[in-house]
C-alpha cells in the first residue's frame, strides 16, 4: 500500500530496503565525546545531557551483547520475526581507534537477528580509514551513519557550544554519501537566537546535501546542563513552542525540504524528572498525528 503521507516517512524508506520489519534498538557502548574529553572542549554542548537519549537497558556497565538481547526480548514479545538494526546512540560512537570500533559494530553484527548498523556520531569524527572499513560493510549490511549538525548556521553552533562548523557537516555529509553509505541528519529547531525565517532557511540549506534521513528535535531545556542555568537566568532569550505551534513550524519547514529526505521523527521528549521546559507529554506519534492534521488543514 501506497503512502498517503505529504512527506517521505522513515518507515517506508525502510520497507524499501528490507523484506522484513526492522527496529532499532539502543546501544550505549561507553564512548565519550571530544567536546567533553578536552580534545575539544569539556563542557560538551550546552543543551546536552546523554541521559535523555538512552532507554533504561542502555547501561555502559553492559556489553554491548547483553544490551542487544535485552531490547530483542523487549520487541519480539510483539514481532517475533522481526530484525533489528544495532543503533550506537550514546555520545560520539566513531569516536575511538579503528580496531576498537569494529570489535564493537562486530560484535553487534554478530547477532542473526541484526541486520545492520545506525551510528550515531559528530561531523568531526569521522576519519577516512573509518569511511574506508564502513564503506565495505556497507556492501554486505545495512550501514546508517546519524550526524548531529543541529544548526547550518555557524553563529548558533558556537553559541551551543558544539564545536563544529557548517563547512564540518557538509564535508562529513558528502563524504559518507559518496562511500555509499546511508547518510542521516539531526537537526535541533528552535535554537536560541535563530529567527522563524533563520529556522525554515535550514531546509534548504540541507536538501541539496546527499542526506537519506533527518530527524528533527525541538528545542528541550534540560536539567543539568549549561542551557538550563542560561534558560533561568534570561528565558526571555528562548522561543519554546506549543505543540500547535511547533506543528506549524514543521509543516513549513516540510514544505521547503527535499521530498526525498525519509522523515526519521519530528520531536524528542526527554524524562519527565530531567525536562524542565517544554512539557508537552507527547509521544512521537501523537505529535505525527497534529503535523498530519496541519497538512489537512493547508489543503482545504
Amino acid at each position: 500500500m501506497e503512502t498517503t503521507k505529504p512527506y517521505c516517512d522513515y518507515g517506508e524508506y525502510l520497507k524499501k530496503r528490507f523484506p522484513f520489519k526492522v527496529q532499532k534498538i539502543s546501544i550505549n557502548a561507553g564512548f565519550t565525546c571530544p567536546n567533553r574529553d578536552g580534545t575539544i572542549g569539556t563542557e560538551g554542548c550546552s543543551y546536552c545531557n546523554n541521559q535523555t537519549f538512552n532507554p533504561s537497558y542502555c547501561r555502559p556497565e553492559s556489553s554491548i551483547s547483553d544490551q542487544l538481547r535485552e531490547g530483542i526480548r523487549f520487541f519480539s514479545h510483539k514481532y517475533p520475526d522481526m530484525k533489528y538494526l544495532a543503533y550506537f546512540q550514546a555520545y560520539t560512537n566513531t569516536y575511538a581507534p579503528l580496531d576498537t570500533l569494529k570489535q564493537k559494530y562486530e560484535e553487534a553484527l554478530s547477532f542473526p537477528q541484526v541486520a545492520g548498523l545506525v551510528i550515531g556520531t559528530r561531523p568531526d569524527c569521522m576519519p577516512e580509514d573509518l569511511l574506508d572499513y564502513l564503506s565495505g560493510l556497507a556492501q554486505t549490511v545495512y550501514v546508517q551513519i546519524e550526524y548531529g549538525i543541529e544548526s547550518m548556521s555557524d553563529v548558533t553552533l558556537l553559541r551551543i557550544n558544539r564545536g563544529h562548523t557548517v563547512q564540518q557537516s557538509i564535508d562529513a555529509i558528502r563524504r559518507t554519501s559518496e562511500r555509499g553509505i546511508s547518510v542521516g541528519a539531526h537537526l535541533i529547531l528552535g535554537l536560541p537566537g535563530e529567527s522563524r525565517e533563520q529556522i525554515l532557511s535550514h531546509a534548504g540549506q540541507i536538501s541539496v546535501l546527499p542526506i537519506d534521513i533527518l530527524k528533527i528535535h525541538q528545542l528541550q531545556i534540560v536539567r543539568h546542563t549549561a542551557m538550563e542555568q542560561e534558560f533561568l537566568a534570561h528565558p526571555e532569550r528562548f522561543r519554546l513552542y506549543t505543540p500547535s505551534e511547533f506543528a506549524a513550524l514543521v509543516v513549513d519547514f516540510l514544505e521547503r525540504l527535499n521530498p526525498h529526505i525519509a522523515i526519521d521523527r519530528f520531536i524528542s521528549q526527554s524524562p519527565k524528572e530531567l525536562l524542565i521546559a517544554p512539557d508537552w507529554g507527547l509521544k512521537n506519534f501523537e505529535f505525527t498525528a497534529l503535523v498530519n492534521k496541519e497538512f489537512e488543514r493547508r489543503r482545504l
